[in-house]
């Protein structure tokens, strides 16, 4: 009997660790501070994507908008993200600073409009 019991005490082990690595490795499972970081990722993401109009909208508005296109397109894709960020079209209401991820929206569309 006692041959039984660790036979399947062992069995439950194996099956366990066999299910953790498929679930991890191909099952799409994660622990709770890779699902944390992931959604953060997500939500900054789509953030970025819904003030990237309004920075484009400020862009616009702006009297030097001939001068600074110039200057954008002279500058490779990292230098347009940079250049955005260094102006106040990409600084939202309420923040001391501008979003890496608004200016980089922000210069894409710019860039879109202009070509």
């Amino acid at each position: 009997m006692k041959d039984k019991i660790t036979t399947g005490v062992w069995g439950a082990v194996g099956g366990a660790i066999l299910a953790m690595i498929i679930g991890f490795n191909w099952g799409g499972w994660v622990i709770g501070s890779t699902a944390r970081s992931m959604a953060a990722e997500v939500s900054e993401a789509a953030v970025a994507t819904r003030l990237a109009p309004i920075c484009v909208e400020q862009f616009n508005r702006n009297p030097e908008k001939d001068k600074n296109i110039i200057e954008m397109k002279q500058k490779d894709s990292w230098g347009r993200t940079d250049y955005v960020k260094e102006q106040i079209w990409a600084k939202m209401p309420g923040e001391k600073e501008a979003d890496r991820g608004v200016a980089r929206g922000c210069a894409e569309l710019i860039m879109e409009a202009i070509s």
